[in-house]
């Protein structure tokens, strides 16, 4: 009797078995897909500087540029060939890529204000929007206040009114050389300048402190540089 017993409820246990296999198993990919994914997008700050190509041709729009590897934000956008996007920074004035931040303790987070030496750099695929020259000429000029004072060396600087999309930011306009720029005023944080360019199918939009006009010269001209580096034009 005890024989029998057992051989009965041995396929039921081995057909539970064979239910549990495949969730197992399904388990485990799931967490190694989940895993791929947060590696990809971790920000690569405070990681080791990358072995590969120093540069990548990537092309953003049609058009092609010559990105260095270490100035890419992103994991995930560290790659040749075809992107919609690409997030790219640079030390200012030497416009080399940035290394990798020491690694410090959490209590010191806080005490540490290290000052604002990069212009972040975003290329993407403009998809036949308006021009920056033309939105400049055709949008911002309807938000503009009618009062224009000077900045520094050649500067113009008008307000955007505060009822329009732009309240409380300024258009910083020079001619020789050619800079225009969109900034924030200093408030809580300190203000940021906004400048865009087109070249061929994408856009350029760089951002840098708003306290570096005081030296626009030098930075309109980091911002020639570094377009010619990346794709040879400006």
């Amino acid at each position: 009797m005890t024989m029998f017993s057992s051989a009965r409820q041995s396929p039921s246990g081995w057909h539970t078995r064979s239910h549990v296999l495949p969730l197992l198993l399904a388990g485990a990919l799931a967490a190694a897909a989940m895993a791929l994914i947060a590696y990809l997008l971790w920000p690569t700050w405070g990681t080791v500087g990358s072995t590969g190509p120093q540069r990548l041709p990537v092309i953003v729009g049609g058009t092609l540029f010559n990105v260095p590897t270490d100035a890419i934000r992103m994991k995930i956008q560290r790659h040749s060939g075809q992107q919609e996007r690409i997030d790219l920074s640079f030390i200012y004035p030497s416009l080399d890529p940035p290394a990798p931040p020491k690694r410090i303790s959490a209590d010191a987070v806080e005490d540490l204000q290290p000052p604002i030496d990069r212009i972040f750099l975003s290329i993407a695929a403009h998809h036949d929007v308006l021009a920056p020259d033309i939105r400049l000429r055709t949008i911002y000029s309807r938000y503009l206040d009618q009062d224009s004072k000077p900045g520094l060396d050649g500067l113009t600087i008008r307000a955007f009114r505060e009822s329009t999309p732009y309240g409380g930011e300024d258009l910083v306009v020079a001619n020789a050389p050619g800079l225009d720029a969109r900034c924030t005023r200093d408030a809580t944080t300190p203000g940021m300048c906004l400048s865009e360019r087109r070249v061929d199918g994408a856009d350029l939009t760089f951002r840098f402190p708003r306290s570096w006009l005081s030296q626009w010269h030098d930075v309109a001209d980091a911002m020639d540089r570094l377009t010619v580096q990346l794709h040879g034009s400006k």
